[in-house]
């Protein structure tokens, strides 16, 4: 029963076997890679969110800082204005 004819034959099949064993192996080390760079995918996306969120507390920061500012600004000009009125006045009065 055993001939030369099986043994060649159960060879190519323990052959292939083996080939099939180690493409598994390679699939599931591919898997792994892709789990991993999902999980970092993951990680980075929530950081960049959290980044989303503090940009968007600093600038809603800047626009009150801004607004504030554009207050004291024109303040400014009209205490300035004011004091050049009067010290003309004042020299042109005498």
């Amino acid at each position: 029963m055993d001939s030369p004819q099986n043994s060649v034959r159960l060879d190519r099949i323990e052959t292939k076997i083996d080939q099939m064993a180690e493409a598994m192996i390679s699939i599931a080390r591919a898997e792994e890679k892709i789990l991993a760079m999902e999980q970092k995918y993951s990680t980075q996306y929530d950081r960049i969110n959290k980044l989303s969120e503090k940009m968007d507390i600093v600038t809603t920061a800047v626009a009150e800082n801004s607004r504030t500012s554009a207050s004291f600004q024109k303040a400014f000009w009209m205490v300035f204005a004011a004091v050049v009125s009067a010290a003309i006045a004042h020299f042109y009065m005498t």
